[in-house]
């Protein structure tokens, strides 16, 4: 099955399908023109366009990764553990969960998750995925994981062989990897960026570890590559139609899935359309979805993109229908098409930063103390910024109060972003926050568990539009673990990520509600309750 592509409802405006046909927008970008998003981006753009290459480039991967998994499955080692972040983690897990095999991803300082992660040493191999290997999550996880093989008995040498590191070339990690003996260190191109790696070293290495056919998937993308030229490919439309939404006050992209064999796309799309687009006080914002038909599934200023099905009527829709292998390499292409239509650099992250060094600062002061200005239940309230000023928080509806105080401080055309800094598994049913929400509001709302949407959704939170609100969960912490060889643990670099978070957000004036749970369980009943 190709990639295609359907639209209903939709009015293109004939200066954006001009302005990509005039210019002959699809066949420059295969040609890797790094002047198609202007002079300000062309630096950029100029090593950031190889993600075109790969369902070729990546080719010569597919056996040297089956003669390592066969290597490691004779030693019994068939357990595959991703430490990354963001694009690293985001792409190989949807690889995993599509082809129904096991891979465990590790994109979090949530101790109680990192724990976990942390069984069934003696068939375990870690892959240590990032750029260039100073992400603070994916150190702290490495450092932890070495202790608990040495904890294990493993020697120093035997230790460094349960480690596969996928790097860009003279990266920090890549230094480490071969200082700690680790088993193979990948170097991927490093003329592409996260969000556009789902191809690369970084999206086959665990994936085909993990048991996946990424040959099938590199197959799955040459079969769309060999038609990218063309005017009016497939690809090419659902990026006019991504853009004429933009055009048309519609700066959503809704993203359902329709029933298709992928499982989890939203995730990795929605790390890829924010990242790329939501910059400079503009972009798309995506919405991941439960179904067409969800809560908060159709709005006036979302487009619904339906992932692996048609599109659905009424209102505007879209359908983008194929194998995993296409729908990443066409959603890139896409993607880079809006940027081209939005004025801006998909390939840049200027904001995402700004979190990063908050943190740092914050684990060398220590996090501030910020008493809570109630506590109902298991739930202790804050709200930075003033949301709250004024408001009474009763005991018997307290909560509530908050949270419709919260929706009321949506702009308009806003939307309403929740960030739980919790256990994405153990803490699972904060997800149906998402939904819960989304019945008492017109306004978008989207879900990210955190620390990873600070590398997908975080830079669109800064860098976009000032339209969003926000509701940021943290939870209680049972036992801590120790970031061996650093002063704090990951109870400590998890409260300063969030508090990091949190001053970004409240020094652009963003509303803010900070729900702190101090039983995770009950507290997640509690806002449930709360919401009806």
């Amino acid at each position: 099955m190709t990639f295609a592509f359907g639209c209903t409802g939709l009015d293109v405006p004939e200066p954006v399908r001009t302005q990509l046909a005039g210019d002959d927008v699809a066949a420059r970008l295969v040609a890797e023109d790094p002047t198609l998003w202007g002079p300000e981006a062309e630096r950029e753009a100029s090593v950031r366009l190889g993600w075109l290459d790969l369902p070729a480039t990546s080719r010569p991967l597919v056996a040297r990764l089956a003669e390592l998994r066969a290597e490691l499955q004779f030693e019994g080692l068939d357990r595959v553990v991703l430490c990354g972040v963001g694009g690293s983690s985001l792409a190989p897990e949807v690889v995993c969960r599509t082809a129904g095999v096991p891979l465990v991803v590790l994109d979090t300082t949530d101790p109680h998750q990192v724990a976990a992660a942390m069984t069934d040493l003696d068939r375990t191999v870690v892959v240590l995925s990032a750029e260039s290997g100073g992400t603070v999550e994916t150190d702290s996880q490495r450092r932890a994981f070495i202790q608990a093989f040495a904890d294990a008995g493993l020697d120093e040498k035997q230790i460094g062989a349960r480690f596969v590191v996928v790097t860009d070339p003279g990266s920090p990690l890549a230094e480490t990897g071969a200082a700690m003996g680790a088993r193979e260190v990948f170097l991927a191109d490093p003329h592409v960026g996260g969000r556009y790696s789902a191809l690369s070293a970084f999206g086959l290495v665990p994936a085909a570890l993990a048991g996946a056919d990424v040959g099938a998937l590199l197959e799955e993308a040459a079969e769309l590559a060999e038609h990218l030229a063309e005017p009016g490919n497939a690809a090419l439309e659902l990026g006019v139609a991504m853009s004429a939404g933009f055009r048309t006050g519609r700066d959503k992209v809704t993203l359902a899935d329709g029933g298709s064999p992928i499982t989890g796309f939203g995730d990795w799309a929605e790390q890829l359309v924010a990242g790329s687009t939501g910059k400079d006080g503009r972009g798309l914002l995506p919405v991941v979805v439960e179904s067409p038909d969800a809560p908060g599934a159709t709005a006036p200023d979302a487009l619904l993109v339906v992932v692996g099905g048609d599109p659905v009527e009424p209102g505007p829709s879209v359908g983008v229908t194929g194998p995993l292998g296409a729908q990443f390499l066409g959603w890139e292409y896409a993607t880079a098409v809006a940027g081209r239509v939005l004025g801006t650099n998909p390939f840049d992250q200027p904001d995402v930063v700004e979190t990063e060094e908050n943190t740092r600062r914050l684990l060398d002061a220590g996090p501030p103390v910020e008493p809570p200005m109630a506590t109902i239940g298991a739930v202790e309230l804050r709200a930075p910024g003033g949301l709250l000023e004024g408001v009474d928080l009763p005991q018997h509806d307290g909560v509530t109060l908050a949270l419709q105080a919260l929706l009321a401080a949506v702009p308009p055309r806003g939307y309403l972003a929740v960030m739980a800094y919790l256990d994405r598994w153990a803490d699972a049913r904060a997800g149906e926050l998402r939904a819960a929400l989304a019945r008492h509001t017109g306004h978008a709302v989207t879900f990210g568990w955190a620390p990873r949407s600070l590398h997908a959704t975080g830079q669109y939170h800064k860098g976009g539009p000032r339209t969003g609100a926000f509701l940021q969960l943290t939870g209680a912490v049972a036992a801590d673990l120790p970031v061996p060889d650093q002063p704090y643990g990951f109870a400590t670099l998890q409260a300063a990520q969030a508090a990091g978070d949190r001053q970004a957000l409240v020094v652009r004036q963003r509303p803010l509600l900070h729900l702190h749970l101090t039983d995770r369980a009950a507290g997640t009943g509690q806002l449930l309750d709360a919401l009806g």
